[in-house]
């Protein structure tokens, strides 16, 4: 199951880890990999959101832009938007 959810209005990608039964979230949308675990929506939520700000807070610090860059670019030219709905997309199907 993968769903997704927004969290600080950043796009979190939400799976379920059987291996270790809990939900698994992920931003899409920063530069780096930014992914955390809870047992609830609840706690992911929490979670999610305290995640987000050490990362932002990290970015911030150390001058770097905290969005992932969509350039359009793949097999066939799309503006920046679609690229990353396209990713969404690829992670939810």
């Amino acid at each position: 199951m993968i769903n997704t959810i927004k969290i600080n209005g950043q796009q979190v990608v939400i799976t379920f880890a059987p291996e270790i039964e809990m939900f698994r979230g992920e931003f899409i949308g920063l530069n780096d990999g930014t992914d955390f675990c809870a047992y609830s929506v609840e706690e992911l939520k929490k979670k999610g959101t305290g995640s987000l700000r050490i990362f932002l807070d990290e970015r911030h610090n150390d001058g770097l832009a905290p969005d992932r860059s969509f350039s359009g670019k793949i097999t066939t030219r799309l503006s920046p938007v679609r690229h990353q709905a396209l990713t969404i997309a690829r992670y939810v199907h």
